[in-house]
């Protein structure tokens, strides 16, 4: 492994795109250490202490990697980048002119990714402007509880529209970073960011469960979490390869195909999206309790739609599953890919081209999506179960932060691995 790692730095190029993303990773670190202005410092311990057992807030804060609570100037963190991604993502199979761009090569995902970040500049406006306002008013359905924090001092129309403009301005920086790392650094900017927000959370958060859970408990979940390592990793390599025939055909005085491929279908094709989706269904009650008036329904929120509650686990298990299948059906069209490979002179052996294709992919991607989305619910939702069992409210979004972690490192490994096999190093993975 070591002799593997030595290799990176025998190749310039190579090496210099690790050190690359390792400075972009440390300049995004200072940002999420820098507060923004006008902020009551006594009240941010308050607020980091509450987001640990709360909700919204600690989903939030995962992504940020703890610089939301410090109200740090990349508070929002790579989330809007994030969601403007999913958006696009989804309104290109129903917008015909979005769909039309997808088509159209380099020059079309040129204008879907100018598209991308206007709408990111455009949730960070509208995502600030409501954290500034809940934190001004106490945080309600952020904190999930009754407790009130004030964290801007003397609050005023133009101090509020300052943090805002802060706040978005840093989102647009941490977009920029992302892309910088996709394009001149080693693997995906936006997974890269996420890795290293998650990652620097682990410590703290074991060592507040060490605390309030003690010896016993915490080595039970340590144990957990090896065994849910090896099958994170198990399950990310399974694949189903999905062979293409490409017939021979003549173009002038030149013969093309006659090739054979595959299709590479993953147990886990839709990586983590599921669980931001659903975690993000599941705040939209907390958000609401704070516009309406009933007490009761603000009670049942406050003692149901926390992520160690029973009811907040069946339900996030479910709608993993169901967004597991509503994603991997839009990422990966059946139509699409069967109109592609006949268009390209290609066929599966055995099955015809067209909608006879259509079919067959669709009943594999239905066989193979199910153990994938049945694997992201059940590793999200294991130790929370446990913690939920042991009152353990520290750190509810551990199964979350394990498949981000491991899976953003296993595919930088693979992209460092193809480019030692092409320079004739033996790479990591054997």
């Amino acid at each position: 492994m070591l002799s593997s790692l030595a290799n990176i730095f025998k190749i310039s190029d190579l090496r210099n795109k690790v050190l690359f993303t390792l400075t972009v990773i440390a300049l995004y670190q200072f940002g999420a250490n820098v507060p923004v202005p006008y902020v009551n410092f006594s009240k941010v311990a308050q607020l980091e202490a509450a987001s640990k057992s709360s909700g919204v807030l600690g989903f939030l804060n995962l992504f940020s990697g703890g610089a939301l609570t410090r109200m740090a100037v990349f508070g929002l963190g790579i989330m809007p980048y994030i969601t403007s991604s999913i958006i696009i993502q989804l309104l290109v199979t129903v917008i015909p002119k979005l769909e039309e761009w997808r088509d159209q090569g380099a020059v079309g995902q040129k204008k879907l990714t100018q598209t991308t970040r206007y709408l990111t500049v455009a949730l960070a406006l509208m995502q600030s402007t409501g954290l500034v306002y809940l934190f001004h008013k106490g945080g309600g359905g952020l904190l999930g509880t009754s407790q009130s924090i004030d964290l801007i001092l003397n609050y005023s129309i133009w101090r509020a529209a300052f943090i805002v403009l802060t706040l978005t301005a840093g989102t647009a920086f941490v977009m920029w970073l992302a892309e910088l790392i996709t394009q001149r650094g080693i693997g995906q900017g936006m997974s890269i960011l996420i890795f290293a927000n998650v990652v620097a959370g682990i410590p703290s958060g074991l060592n507040t469960v060490l605390q309030v859970g003690g010896k016993v408990k915490f080595g039970v979940i340590i144990l957990v979490s090896l065994l849910l390592l090896v099958f994170i990793v198990f399950v990310d390599q399974g694949q189903r390869r999905i062979p293409v025939t490409f017939a021979k055909r003549v173009v002038g005085r030149k013969m093309y195909g006659g090739s054979s491929t595959y299709i590479p279908l993953k147990v886990n094709q839709a990586g983590v999206i599921p669980i931001i989706f659903a975690s993000s269904v599941l705040y939209i009650p907390v958000l609401l309790s704070n516009v309406v008036p009933s007490a009761a329904f603000r009670n049942w929120v406050n003692h149901n739609v926390t992520p160690t509650s029973l009811f907040y686990i069946l339900t996030y298990f479910v709608f993993i599953l169901l967004f597991t299948f509503f994603y991997v059906y839009v990422a990966f069209d059946p139509h699409q890919q069967a109109d592609t490979i006949r268009k390209q002179g290609g066929y599966i052996p055995g099955i015809r081209p067209g909608t006879p294709t259509e079919r067959y992919l669709a009943h594999i991607l239905n066989r193979i999506t199910w153990p994938g989305a049945l694997f992201l619910g059940a590793v999200a939702v294991i130790p929370s179960l446990l913690m939920a069992a042991w009152n353990i409210t520290s750190y509810p979004f551990y199964g979350t932060t394990l498949l981000i972690a491991v899976g953003v490192a296993l595919e930088t490994m693979e992209q460092i691995d193809s480019q030692l096999m092409m320079r004739n190093y033996e790479g990591f993975l054997k």
